[in-house]
């Protein structure tokens, strides 16, 4: 059962093909045979590969992040809008370090994390990140500003990019491009030159990087290609060589929030879905009051970076019984990601029940509103030439607003003060010829005043009218979410992320569930997935169940079966009739795979001077898919192995390939059979 695919001058073309398809009522061979690839119909370079039929071994010893003991697992939680590092000793596994305080911080904002921010020198050079960047940058003077490069909120772009590449630009505040993959180099290097520096300074003694096992946290809604992004961007930053992948773990950022979940005593959260009074306060009366008191409490244990976990399962799991299901909520700057889990005791494993699902409704979305709300009062001509000409003091604008965002409530009845700064207000007035004043008096918008002390003023009911629409895409998809029968009788509901500790959404998941589960918020939610993600890559395996968010597959050619086939995909070849761009199914949209499951197909060169095999990947949201030319169906990705150094006397050599998809990446290894040799296999998702 092996497939043929030759190389001739650079382009891959189809040879001779063999197959062996099996099933209960018939059984086909087909013969060796020469023709251009069929695959006609999606322009496909010459690759339309015959598979055997759908094999699943599941190798339940296999995991692909065993490998070197490593000292120390070090996480990065690389967030949109702010990010950080936390790290725990293999032998300490119940101790986890958070990263030293940052310099620099605004009032009312937890400086545990530091702001993602980059600043690059007039020359494109690294020059700072984080608190450090920003107020380097909000220094300069506005006539050097403008040469250099500040960027912020950079991450959604991987989102966002429906053909990323490793060629994918940013945009500075000067509007000068950047390519994506420096800006994520440079700041994964500022981690690790951060993270070595602290373990040096308590080991006594230079860190050495390859005692690191490197974890990375992405929003579990990605797709392929941004996983891949963050991947070659940790390569380009030296975070972990490319020949030694297995230093290096993608996490996904709900995965991580639930683990770190099932560690959770009751002094360290929140319970927000019950009636009774918890923690020292009743949820009817003040839905903020709870996080209030529980920053005031992490604020207190600041001065100990070190937080202990169980090395059992917590309090709160041990309401749980086998079989019982939970929903994590992961509400960050970009992105709102959900995940539903279910318990399997006694190891308290993990098992993910739906598909991840999400978008792109972090909190950011209010900066959005706010801008509107900008532009509708000063003009969005305006708005757009000050954003260009007075870049730095945009950003301050926005940081001011930031920490009135924060002091938004439902039972809030006091304005909120925004401060203009001066150069807005002389720059509005050299642009239009009138005061910001005037504006604010013409524009109609009467929720929002302006105060003579250079501020805007705006109502309570104007603050939470600018978190309305990115709640509501949350809410919309949380009722969706829960109508899904995987997703009935859910216990807990875990709320988490930054944008979590928002009062008005705590409010609006409260209604939304109306009692139906507990709502639980953890002290200090914004480092919930920062630790998880240590605990993660301390014990990659505990997640044990995925679903697969896409439907994967290749293209193949099948016996023309008439009445059952398309005739426009019909090709007769010596006599025999073929179907063309038949969808040979890897896995299905939401199927479930277990760590360890792998998908089995062989390979066979068409010469033996023949060193690589390319194979399409094509890739649909569709569960069922019977053709690759179908709507919504798109080549993803090229599997590639590379036989060089593998050459045997076997007349027709047969690589078999085996393909992880039960992990946060997608994996592909394979051999040689006849000489039991490796062959490097690898799948690129970025060169489409």
């Amino acid at each position: 059962m092996c497939n043929c695919l030759g190389e001739t001058q650079g382009k891959i073309k189809q040879r001779d093909m063999m197959t062996e398809k099996e099933s209960a009522t018939d059984k086909i061979i087909a013969d060796a045979m020469a023709t251009p690839s069929p695959a006609k119909s999606m322009g496909d370079p010459g690759i339309t590969p015959l598979s055997p039929s759908h094999i699943q071994q599941n190798d339940t010893d296999s995991n692909a992040h065993t490998g070197p003991s490593f000292i120390v697992v070090v996480a990065i939680d690389f967030g949109t809008t702010s990010s950080g590092y936390a790290y725990a000793f293999t032998k300490e596994p119940e101790c986890i370090h958070t990263m030293r305080r940052w310099e620099g911080g605004d009032p009312g904002v937890s400086n545990q994390k530091t702001p993602t921010t980059i600043l690059l020198t007039p020359d494109r050079k690294f020059h700072s990140f984080g608190y450090a960047a920003r107020d380097f940058y909000h220094d300069l003077d506005p006539t050097e500003s403008k040469h250099w490069l500040y960027l912020e909120k950079f991450k959604m772009k991987l989102h966002t990019t429906a053909n990323l590449s490793i060629d994918t630009e940013l945009h500075a505040a000067n509007g000068k491009r950047v390519k994506a993959i420096d800006i994520f180099a440079y700041a994964l290097a500022f981690f690790k030159e951060q993270a070595l520096k602290e373990l040096s300074d308590q080991a006594g003694a230079e860190f050495d990087n390859a005692d690191i096992r490197w974890v990375i946290t992405v929003p579990a809604i990605w797709k392929m290609p941004a996983k891949q992004f963050m991947r070659e961007a940790a390569y380009k930053a030296g975070l972990v060589p490319r020949d030694n992948p297995e230093q290096l773990i993608i996490a996904l950022e709900p995965e991580a929030a639930s683990i770190y979940c099932r560690k959770l005593r009751l002094h360290q959260m929140i319970d927000i879905g019950t009636k009774t009074n918890q923690n020292g306060f009743s949820p009817t009366e003040n839905v903020g009051a709870g996080m209030t008191q529980a920053k005031e409490h992490v604020r207190s244990k600041r001065q100990s970076r070190t937080f202990l976990v169980e090395n059992v399962i917590g309090e709160l799991w041990s309401e749980l019984e086998e079989g019982d299901r939970y929903v994590v909520v992961d509400c960050g700057g970009g992105t709102v990601d959900l995940t539903v889990h279910q318990i399997r005791l006694p190891e308290g494993h993990l098992k993910e029940l739906y598909k991840a699902s999400g978008g792109p409704y972090g909190s950011i979305g209010i900066d959005y509103e706010f801008e509107k709300l900008l532009c509708k009062i000063f003009g969005p001509d305006f708005i757009d030439q000050f954003k260009v000409k007075r870049p730095a003091a945009w950003v301050d604008l926005m940081i001011a607003f930031e920490s009135r965002k924060r002091a938004a409530a439902p039972d809030r009845t006091n304005p909120l003060n925004i401060n203009l700064p001066f150069s807005f207000i002389d720059y509005y007035k050299k642009f239009r010829g009138h005061s910001v004043e005037h504006a604010l008096r013409k524009s109609n918008v009467d929720f929002v005043k302006w105060s003579s002390q250079g501020m805007l003023r705006m109502n309570p009911d104007a603050m939470n009218a600018l978190f309305k629409p990115t709640i509501d895409h949350i809410i919309q998809h949380l009722t969706d979410l829960f109508e899904k029968p995987e997703v009935s009788d859910i216990k807990f509901l875990f709320l988490v992320g930054g944008f979590a500790e928002s009062p008005l959404l705590q409010q609006a998941v409260q209604n939304m569930l109306q009692g139906r589960s507990r709502i639980i918020i953890p002290h200090d939610v914004g480092l919930t997935i920062l630790k998880g993600a240590v605990l993660f890559g301390l014990d990659p395996s505990i997640i044990k169940v995925r679903r697969s968010p896409l439907t994967y597959g290749v293209g193949v050619l099948n016996r023309y079966v008439e009445g059952k086939h398309p005739p426009d995909k019909m090709l007769v070849k010596d006599g025999t009739r073929w179907c063309t761009d038949v969808f040979d199914t890897f896995i299905t949209c939401d199927q479930s795979v277990a760590l360890g499951e792998t998908v089995k197909r062989s390979y066979t060169p068409a010469k033996p001077s023949q060193q690589v095999i390319v194979i399409h990947i094509y890739c649909s949201e569709k569960e069922g898919v019977g053709f690759i030319s179908e709507l919504g169906v798109r080549k993803c990705g090229t599997l590639r192995l590379d036989v060089t150094g593998t050459e045997s006397t076997v007349l027709r050599r047969e690589i078999q390939t085996l393909m992880q998809f039960g992990d946060t990446e997608i994996r592909a290894m394979a051999v040689d059979v006849a000489t039991s040799r490796t062959v490097k296999a690898s799948i690129d998702f970025l060169s489409q």
